[in-house]
């Protein structure tokens, strides 16, 4: 019986080697939605560190971009995971009815700002609806734009389209401009001298999870212990790279990202971590990707009133909790 134990016990062993070294060759590819920059930060982190390989993933970061499409790539089959925007995207995958689940959410807090001048009686929220200009996107101005004029009172009538430069809107003190708190108050702080005011949606209502992990119901079913180990990486991945040494990820950063600077790295991840994007709420008892169905039901619900989606689609069949909130990572933060 003692023989047939060690036998056993050995066979284990040997078989944990085996199955470990197998999923060490895991090649797995995540597709970001832009340009490296910080806000990719934790998934370069845990590519740099090791945090991907030592739950046996080879992980290669694709970087996307203004001529890159990435989303298709994973619904071909191209790619293993895909950065999302916001939920939008995953309900309206549900409308399609494509098998695509949110599998973790990074950002807690869309980072969509409105900026305005100061001094200008645009320096509160409920003031911004008097602004002569609105500089919003097409993709804003049918998206978060409508729950503004739905929930607000903003004039459809004067949103003029971004065009991603800041110059009319530092030229014009009566307007204001959409922007990634990340991004544009540091373009606008360099080029016009001033330091906008500035409005996170999120803290006004936005409550959208943002930079999602997505990926195919197939690689869920067929391989759930991959999904769980890019989701854990990344979270671990997070937290190393707001609290810890950031370095190595920063560098891999530019290496993708040759034009973005030191100084821009730096402002990006002093607001993500001033205005709890990553970190805040939630993840402070369920880590780094936590999401909720409350959650996700509440900007559902605000979408469907400012007619951005449908009433009947069956949210739950975009988002699975089964790979988050278990608190993986939170030892990590100092």
């Amino acid at each position: 019986m003692d023989g047939k134990l060690k036998i056993s016990a050995g066979a284990m062993v040997l078989l944990a080697a085996s199955t470990l070294s197998a999923a060490a060759t895991e090649k797995v590819t995540f597709g970001t939605n832009w340009l490296a920059q910080a806000e990719h930060g934790g998934y370069y982190q845990a590519v740099a560190d090791g945090t991907y390989t030592a739950c046996g993933l080879d992980v290669t970061i694709m970087q996307g971009g203004p001529q890159v499409s990435g989303r298709p790539l994973l619904l071909a089959g191209k790619i293993d995971f895909y950065m999302g925007g916001n939920m939008l995207q995953a309900f309206d995958a549900v409308q399609q009815e494509i098998p695509l689940r949110v599998v973790a959410a990074s950002f807690q807090k869309e980072p969509q700002v409105i900026m305005s001048h100061p001094g200008q009686g645009l320096d509160r929220w409920e003031d911004l609806k008097n602004a002569d200009q609105y500089i919003i996107g097409d993709e804003g101005a049918l998206s978060y734009f409508q729950w503004m004029i739905t929930e607000f009172g903003f004039d459809p009538a004067k949103r003029v389209p971004y065009t991603f430069n800041p110059a009319p809107f530092i030229a014009n003190p009566k307007s204001i401009q959409q922007g990634y708190v990340t991004s544009e108050p540091f373009a606008v702080a360099k080029e016009g001298g001033f330091q906008p005011n500035l409005f996170l949606l999120a803290e006004y209502g936005f409550d959208t999870y943002a930079t999602t992990i997505e990926t195919m119901q197939a690689t869920i079913d067929k391989r759930p212990e991959v999904v769980q180990c890019f989701v854990d990486g990344s979270a671990k991945g997070w937290y190393n790279y707001l609290y810890g040494d950031n370095a190595a990820a920063n560098a891999a950063i530019k290496k993708d990202n040759p034009d973005i600077s030191d100084e821009q790295i730096a402002f990006s991840i002093e607001q993500m971590k001033k205005f709890g994007i990553v970190d805040s709420g939630d993840t402070e008892k369920l880590g780094i990707g936590a999401m909720t169905d409350a959650r996700i039901q509440s900007f559902y619900d605000k979408m469907v009133k400012a007619k951005v989606v449908p009433a009947d689609v069956d949210i739950k069949k975009s988002y699975t909790l089964a790979f988050v909130n278990k608190g993986v990572g939170i030892d990590l933060k100092k």
